[in-house]
C-alpha cells in the first residue's frame, strides 16, 4: 500500500528539517537519498544504485560515475551545498547520452542538498525549488511510487480570439434590437461561411472576404440584403439557379444540409458592424478548432439563463479527461498492438478500422457540441494513423484515386440532445467543420483535396429536453456505443420546481425529491437507457454525487441497473470561469466491466492527476477490497456505534438582529447597560477557527419586566418578528428583495426571543466546526465552555472526555470523514448523521483508554505552549505553519489509536478507510440482525 500524499508531505517536512544546512557530497549523499526515498515509503536499494559507471561515447573522455541511477527512470547528479548546478546538469546530460537507449531515464535531477532541479524529459516540464519547499513539490516525484502525471491538452489562444471576434458582432446586433432566433441563425451561418472561406470548402480562398469588400458599401446599409441573397444561393443547386444570378453569387457552391434553407429576417448593418464582419473575415479560421464554438455559445447566452440551466462551457482539456479513459486510450492501445504484430498485422488493423466505423456516440446534454466535436476529431486522427499503417509500403505512402472512400467515419454516427436551439445549431455546424478538417488532412496524406459538399449526412442533433425525450428516438440503445458529456450543474437548492420534479420522477423519490443535484438525473436516465444495449457511460459531475448524503440516494439505483464504476476522476477544479469542483465518473455494464479500474487523483485540485489501478471502486471512489463495493453509508438520526449523541449549536433564524459584533455590542451597552447579562459570547466556525468576537441576545430566561426596560432590545425583537414574517430583509442586506418566509420562520414570528434551535450548554463541551479547510490534516477540535453559546455552524458533544477528543481528532476519524462526509466546494463538511453516527469506534480496555487519554492531553498541551498563545486554531493547523511539537503529539496519538484497530500498521489513509468500511459493514449487519430477532419478530 503506497502512502497518501498528506503522509508524504508530512515526511517531506521532517526530511527538510533534518537536512537543513547540511550538504557534503562525498560523505552524505548515500544517507541523503536513502532517507529521501523513505519519504515515499520506497526502499532506495530496491530501485536505484549509487556510483553507476558509464562509458563515454567520446574516445578522448574516460566516462564517469552517475551519483544515483534508476535505469529507465532517473539520473541524479549530486553536488555539495552551494556548488554550480548548471555544470551538474550538463554532466547529467552527458551521462544520459552515453547510456544505452533501453536505460535512458525519463527524469533527471541535480541537487546540492539545499536546492533541487528536476526535469521530465518527456513533457519538458521543470521544477526548481529549495529544500524548505520540498513538501510543496513532492507530487513532482510521483514516479517514485509508480504514479505518472497525466497531461491533458488545452486550447490555443487563437481559438479564444476567434470567438471574441464573433462575440463583438453578436453584441452589436443585439444592442441594435436584432435578437432571438434570427440572430442566432445568422451567426451560425456566418461561422460556417468564415470557416469555408479559409479551408477549401469554397473553391477560392477568401471568396467571401473578396465578396464583402467588392460588393458591399462602406456604410454597411446593403450588407443585410447581400447576405440574404448569398444564403439563398448557398441553398440552391446549380441546376436550379437563375441564369441571371449575379456572377459573384453564382461562383459560390451548393452547400445543402438545411443550414441555409430557412428564410430569416435580415438585420440592418452600419459601418461599424460591417467592419466587425470584415475583421472576422480577415482572421484565419483554418487555424481554429470547431470546439471553440462552445466558447461563443458561453459568451452569447444570458448569464442568468446559464445559471438556471447549470450550463458550463467545456474546454478541450476537460473533454479529454472523459473520452480518453472512456474509449480513446483503449483504441490507441489496440492500434499500437496491431501495428506491432508480425503476423496478421493487416487483418488486425482492418478489423480495428471496421470497429471505428461501427461506433456511435450520444451526448444527451451536448450544448454547442464540444464533446462530440473533440471525440470525432480524435477518432478521425486515429483512423488517419491506421490508414497510414495500411497504405505505407516500403516506407512510402501509397496514393489512392478516391480519398473520400477511405474513411469509415462520418458525422451521422454522432448524436446529441440540447434544450436550447442556438447551441444545437452550433453543434451541427461544428461537426460538419470538423469533418471537413479531417477530410482535408486525409487528402494531404493520400491524394487530392476534396470537400464533402453538398452536405448529405448530418449529425443527429435534437433540440429538446433530454430528461423528457426518449433517447431511443434519438438513437436506439442497441446501436449506441458510448454515452458521455457534461450535464447541467444545478444544486438541489437551486432547482426550479420543474427540474425538481424531473429528478424526483427519475429517482422515484418521494416528497420533495431528496437532495440530489440535477446532474444525477442524467446518470439515472443513462442507466435506464443503456440497459437496452451495451453502451458505456461517462459524465462530468459535481463532486456531491460521491460524497455526503447524495451517495445513498443515487448509487443504489445505478448499481441496481447493473452498472459499475470503470474509471473515475476524483475532485478537481473545473478549468475556466466556472470554478466548480467536479468529478468524472465512467460506468460499464457489470457483465462487461474492465478487470482493472482506473482512478485519477489530484494532489492539487487545479493541477494534473495521477493514475492508479484497482480491482473494484466504490461510489466513494476508493478500492472496496474486502468490503461490499455496493455498501453505502446512510444518514442515521442517532449513533449506531454506541457513541454519545452530538448536536448542532443554536440557530436563531433572526436575520442578524439578535447578533452583535464588538462595535454593535458596545453601542447597545452604552444605550442600555442593563442588557449586558443577556449578551452571551456567540461562536460559529469562523470565530472558533480564526478568532474574533460575536455576541447574541439570549433572552430565554429573561423576565418580561426586564425586557420592558430595554427599548433598543425591544426594537430588535420587533425587527426579528418582521424578518420572520418576510416583511424586512436580513440585517445589512437591505438591497435584497424580501423572501417568502418558511414555515419555521412563521411559527417563530410571535416569539421573537426564541431560537429555531436552542442549545445553551451548562457545562464544557467539545466543539467541531461544520466546515474546515481541506488543506488541514486534522479538523481542529477542542473545548468551549459557558457562557459561550455555539452557533449552528458548530457541532457539540456535551460532557466529552479526553477519550472522545482523542478518537474524533485521530487520523482514523479524519480519513473516514474525508471519504464519507460531504464537501462545501472542496472544504470538509462534518456531518453528524453520516460521519459521526456511523463511524466505527475501536474497542479498548480501561488501561488502553487511560493511555490514549495521555496522548490526547499531550496534543492539548502542545497547543497551549506559551509560544502558541497568540496563534489561532487556523494557524496551528495550517500544514505550512503547524508547530513540530503539535504535529508530533498528533502523530503519537494516531499511532496509538491505529493500534486499537489492528496490530499491523496502516500504510495510508485509503487503507484506513477500507478497513473502517469492513467494520461499518459489521455494524450494519449487527444492527439488521438485532432488528430481525427482537421480541415479536421471527429470528
Amino acid at each position: 500500500m503506497r502512502l497518501s500524499w498528506p503522509e508524504i508531505r508530512t515526511n517531506a517536512a521532517h526530511f527538510a528539517a533534518e537536512w537543513q544546512g547540511k550538504g557534503y557530497e562525498k560523505g552524505q549523499t548515500h544517507s541523503f537519498y536513502d532517507e529521501f526515498f523513505g519519504i515515499f515509503g520506497v526502499p532506495r536499494k530496491q530501485v536505484a544504485v549509487y556510483e553507476q559507471r558509464v562509458k563515454s561515447l567520446d574516445p578522448a573522455r574516460s566516462g564517469g560515475f552517475i551519483d544515483l541511477f534508476w535505469p529507465g527512470t532517473l539520473i541524479v547528479e549530486q553536488k555539495s551545498a552551494g556548488r554550480n548546478l548548471d555544470r551538474a546538469m550538463a554532466q547529467a546530460l552527458d551521462y544520459y547520452d552515453w547510456l544505452p537507449d533501453v536505460q535512458r531515464p525519463r527524469h533527471m535531477m541535480v541537487c546540492d542538498f539545499q536546492r533541487f532541479e528536476l526535469v521530465d524529459l518527456e513533457t519538458r516540464r521543470e521544477w526548481r525549488f529549495p529544500l524548505t519547499d520540498l513538501k510543496r513539490h513532492v507530487e513532482a516525484f510521483g514516479f517514485i511510487i509508480g504514479v505518472q502525471p497525466r497531461l491533458f491538452r488545452n486550447q490555443s489562444p487563437v481559438n479564444r480570439q476567434a470567438s471574441e471576434l464573433m462575440g463583438r458582432l453578436h453584441n452589436a446586433l443585439a444592442a441594435d434590437g436584432y435578437v432571438g432566433h434570427d440572430l442566432e441563425r445568422l451567426l451560425v451561418r456566418l461561422l460556417f461561411i468564415l470557416f469555408a472561406d479559409d479551408t477549401g470548402i469554397f473553391e477560392r480562398k477568401d471568396q467571401f472576404l473578396t465578396f464583402l469588400e467588392r460588393r458591399t458599401r462602406a456604410d454597411g446599409r446593403d450588407l443585410g440584403r447581400w447576405l440574404g441573397e448569398l444564403f439563398q444561393t448557398l441553398d440552391t443547386p446549380p441546376d436550379r439557379r437563375q441564369q441571371s444570378l449575379d456572377a459573384d453569387l453564382a461562383d459560390f457552391p451548393y452547400i445543402n444540409g438545411e443550414l441555409f434553407r430557412e428564410r430569416i429576417a435580415m438585420p440592418s448593418f452600419d459601418a461599424a458592424m460591417r467592419t466587425m464582419l470584415l475583421d472576422a473575415s480577415l482572421f484565419n479560421w483554418g487555424d481554429v478548432s470547431p470546439a471553440i464554438f462552445g466558447s461563443l455559445f458561453e459568451s452569447v447566452i444570458d448569464t442568468v439563463t446559464r445559471r438556471k440551466q447549470g450550463a458550463h462551457y467545456t474546454p478541450e482539456q476537460a473533454i479529454l479527461k472523459v473520452i480518453e479513459p472512456l474509449f480513446l486510450d483503449d483504441l490507441r492501445a489496440d492500434f499500437a498492438r496491431a501495428s506491432a504484430l508480425k503476423s496478421g498485422r493487416e487483418r488486425a488493423l482492418r478489423a480495428l478500422h471496421q470497429r471505428l466505423g461501427a461506433m456511435a456516440f450520444l451526448d444527451p446534454a451536448c450544448g454547442a457540441g464540444n464533446f462530440l466535436v473533440v471525440a470525432y476529431r480524435e477518432l478521425r486522427e486515429l483512423e488517419r494513423d491506421i490508414l497510414r499503417e495500411l497504405l505505407t509500403i516500403d516506407g512510402r505512402v501509397e496514393l489512392v484515386m478516391d480519398v473520400a472512400a477511405l474513411s469509415k467515419l462520418d458525422v451521422d454516427h454522432f448524436f446529441g440532445i440540447e434544450i436550447d436551439e442556438f447551441p444545437a445549431m452550433i453543434a451541427q455546424v461544428a461537426l460538419w467543420m470538423t469533418d471537413h478538417i479531417a477530410n482535408t488532412r486525409l487528402a494531404e496524406d493520400f491524394g487530392q483535396h476534396y470537400a464533402r459538399i453538398p452536405l448529405v449526412k448530418a449529425p443527429g442533433i435534437h433540440h429538446g429536453d433530454a430528461l423528457e425525450l426518449d433517447w431511443n428516438h434519438v438513437i436506439p440503445a442497441q446501436g449506441c456505443t458510448f454515452v458521455f458529456g457534461n450535464p447541467p450543474f444545478v444544486g438541489a437548492k437551486y432547482q426550479s420546481e420543474a427540474q425538481r420534479a424531473q429528478v424526483r420522477r427519475l429517482a422515484a423519490l418521494p416528497g420533495s425529491g431528496g437532495t440530489l443535484d440535477y446532474v444525477a438525473a442524467w446518470f439515472l436516465k443513462a442507466a435506464h437507457y443503456v440497459g437496452g444495449g451495451d453502451a458505456r457511460i461517462a459524465f462530468v459531475s459535481t463532486n456531491s454525487i460521491v460524497q455526503g448524503e447524495q451517495v445513498a440516494q443515487l448509487w443504489p439505483l445505478i448499481f441496481r441497473a447493473g452498472l459499475e464504476i470503470a474509471f473515475a476522476h476524483r475532485t478537481f477544479v473545473w478549468p475556466g470561469r466556472a470554478a466548480v469542483h467536479c468529478v468524472i465518473i465512467g460506468l460499464a455494464q457489470r457483465r462487461d466491466e474492465p478487470a482493472q479500474k482506473r482512478l485519477f487523483s489530484y494532489a492539487d485540485a487545479k493541477g494534473e492527476p495521477s493514475e492508479t489501478r484497482h480491482g473494484v471502486l466504490t461510489a466513494y471512489l476508493f478500492d472496496a477490497r474486502d468490503a461490499d463495493r455496493h455498501l453505502l453509508v446512510r444518514e442515521e438520526s442517532r449513533p449506531i456505534n454506541g457513541a454519545p449523541r452530538i448536536v448542532i449549536g443554536s440557530k436563531p433564524i433572526d436575520g442578524g438582529y439578535l447578533i452583535f459584533d464588538a462595535d454593535a455590542r458596545a453601542k447597545l451597552l452604552a444605550q442600555e447597560p442593563d442588557a449586558e447579562p443577556f449578551l452571551r459570547p456567540y461562536v460559529g466556525a469562523q470565530e472558533y477557527l480564526n478568532g474574533g468576537e460575536r455576541w447574541i441576545l439570549a433572552l430565554q430566561d429573561a423576565a418580561p419586566a426586564d425586557i420592558r426596560q430595554l427599548p433598543t432590545v425591544r426594537q430588535r425583537l420587533r425587527q426579528v418578528t418582521a424578518y420572520r414574517r418576510g416583511e424586512i430583509a436580513a440585517l445589512g442586506k437591505a438591497e435584497e428583495s424580501k423572501k417568502t418566509p418558511g414555515q419555521s420562520s412563521l411559527a417563530l414570528a410571535d416569539t421573537p426571543s426564541a431560537f429555531h434551535v436552542t442549545v445553551i450548554p451548562t457545562q464544557p463541551f467539545l466543539a467541531i466546526p461544520e466546515v474546515s479547510s481541506e488543506r488541514r490534516d486534522y479538523i481542529p477540535i477542542g473545548w468551549l465552555e459557558p457562557p459561550t453559546i455555539p452557533s449552528n455552524l458548530i457541532r457539540i458533544l456535551p460532557g466529552a472526555t479526553l477519550w472522545h477528543f482523542a478518537i474524533l481528532t485521530s487520523h482514523m476519524h479524519m480519513a473516514w470523514m474525508r471519504q464519507i462526509g460531504g464537501r462545501l466546494e472542496s472544504r470538509y463538511r462534518y456531518s453528524i448523521g453520516l460521519v459521526y453516527n456511523n463511524f466505527p469506534w475501536p474497542d479498548a480496555t480501561p488501561i488502553q483508554r487511560a493511555k490514549i487519554e495521555t496522548f490526547a492531553q499531550a496534543v492539548l498541551d502542545a497547543r497551549a505552549l506559551p509560544r502558541n498563545a497568540t496563534s489561532t486554531l487556523a494557524d496551528l493547523y495550517d500544514p505550512d505553519t503547524m508547530p513540530a511539537q503539535l504535529r508530533k503529539a498528533h502523530h503519537d496519538l494516531d499511532l496509538a489509536i491505529d493500534r486499537l484497530y489492528r496490530k499491523t500498521a496502516f500504510g495510508s489513509d485509503r487503507e484506513r478507510v477500507e478497513y473502517l468500511f469492513t467494520l461499518y459493514q459489521r455494524l450494519i449487519d449487527t444492527l439488521h440482525n438485532a432488528k430481525r430477532t427482537r421480541p415479536g419478530r421471527p429470528a
